[in-house]
């Protein structure tokens, strides 16, 4: 999902509180929430229209999809509403608020715990196989044991680096540990010719998408077993001190220019290495063009005691205000189908989240995308924090000062303990 920072966030309590009356008033039979209108009939019977809301190149997308639905459930009408991402979290909140809520929507992954707490989401039905899905996608959309939605789609971080300046510097094969890692970024820059051993994010937004994973590598958990923040675990320290030691070391910068873009650098050759999703596949085809065929690839995420990556993408959910429940699940039912997380895939490339939809066309004959998919088997996703994104920016925050030098890693993990407590998980 996007992440981004919002000047609206003073006034979540308030619609939080008032979301969670409503949402306490739609289940005892309400009126007028849902989008949907038209009905759905008797129990058990889909048909009339839902509207459906979706953000980015997936509302774009997602009406040509729903064309081959309303053929085949030709009792139900879908409306897909396009959201802009910068706008969709402040519209479901004050949709929310207001019971004016959709009846299926896009939700990103690090927002469910959010709007699972208001009560506005509908429990998914015992008859949709979550076991489908890739597990770390579906605990993304568990709230306290609880489902309240499914994963639509998934993106996973792999290693990106250039062969063919690891090929000068002696390297001839991927990194498999974290050792192997380092001695390639420092044989990449020392012997490769590249100015830089690896690209690095070195704090702001979104830092921790690419840090966590190596917390997690090493054995971490946000949570203990009873819910409670451990932060300034050890295996906190020892992360930051590895992410730090490239910065010490001269492999990685410090710090970003603003609006610093890691694909012409990674194709110019002064970044040969990096950690990203799928997308970064045709941006460096696109950048690089014919010179850089060959030169280049993607692989699974190097290994500590586990070579675990960050799992994002997007989940569906059903509002509890919904009118028509039942032709709001078919329609999610009828997106969790492998042939139909297939097709997504060549319209918008958005990876299945369901796996054995990785069998269909491109996804089971492409290498690089067996990569991602393999790395899939073993990536997660933050816990369902009600305020994660407001812990996260704290993280990132917390990971600037330690590669600026500004803090140790010890004083870091402390630092992000102490503010994610005051944030609470609740």
């Amino acid at each position: 999902m996007r992440t981004r920072e919002r000047t609206s966030r003073r006034w979540l309590p308030l619609l939080f509180a008032l979301a969670l009356v409503l949402a306490t008033a739609a289940c005892g039979g309400d009126d007028g929430g849902g989008g949907g209108g038209g009905g759905g009939g008797e129990a058990g019977e889909a048909g009339g229209q839902i509207t459906v809301w979706a953000m980015g190149a997936e509302g774009e997308k997602l009406g040509e999809l729903t064309k081959e639905f309303e053929a085949e459930n030709p009792g139900i009408k879908v409306k897909v509403e396009p959201i802009a991402w910068d706008i969709a979290h402040d519209k479901l909140i004050t949709a929310v608020a207001g019971n004016q809520t959709p009846d299926v929507t896009q939700m990103g992954t690090t927002w469910m715990g959010e709007f699972a707490k208001t009560g506005a989401l509908e429990e998914v039905p015992d008859d949709l196989d979550l076991e489908a899905f890739f597990e770390g996608a579906r605990n993304t959309a568990i709230v306290d044991d609880t489902a309240y939605g499914v994963p639509w789609y998934v993106e996973t971080r792999v290693l990106y680096y250039r062969t063919d300046i690891a090929k000068k510097a002696g390297i001839e094969g991927p990194p498999e540990s974290w050792d192997d890692l380092k001695a390639m970024a420092k044989a990449m820059k020392e012997k490769g010719g590249a100015k830089w051993g690896i690209g690095l994010q070195p704090g702001g937004p979104g830092a921790w998408q690419t840090f966590l994973p190596f917390f997690w590598q090493k054995g971490g958990e946000i949570l203990t077993d009873d819910g409670e923040l451990q932060l300034d675990s050890p295996e906190m320290v020892e992360a930051l001190e590895y992410y730090k030691s490239f910065t010490d070391e001269g492999l990685a910068e410090g710090s970003w220019p603003e609006g610093f873009d890691i694909t012409p650098a990674f194709v110019a050759g002064t970044h040969p290495a990096f950690f990203s999703g799928p997308w970064h596949m045709g941006l460096i085809d696109e950048a690089g063009g014919p010179k850089l065929e060959g030169k280049w690839d993607v692989v699974p995420m190097p290994s500590e005691e586990s070579g675990t990556s960050f799992v994002g993408g997007s989940d569906l959910v059903v509002f509890r205000g919904s009118d028509n429940k039942e032709a709001a699940w078919e329609f999610v039912r009828w997106l969790s189908e492998p042939a139909t997380q297939a097709k997504w895939y060549e319209l918008v490339s958005a990876l299945p989240s369901v796996e054995s939809a990785w069998d269909e066309g491109d996804l089971a004959s492409d290498e690089n995308l067996a990569v991602f998919g393999d790395q899939l088997g073993d990536a997660k996703a933050p816990p369902p924090i009600p305020k994660w994104e407001e812990i996260a920016a704290e993280i990132d925050g917390e990971i600037e000062k330690v590669t600026a030098g500004k803090a140790t890693p010890e004083e870091a993990a402390k630092s992000m303990q102490e503010k994610a407590e005051a944030i609470g998980v609740e």
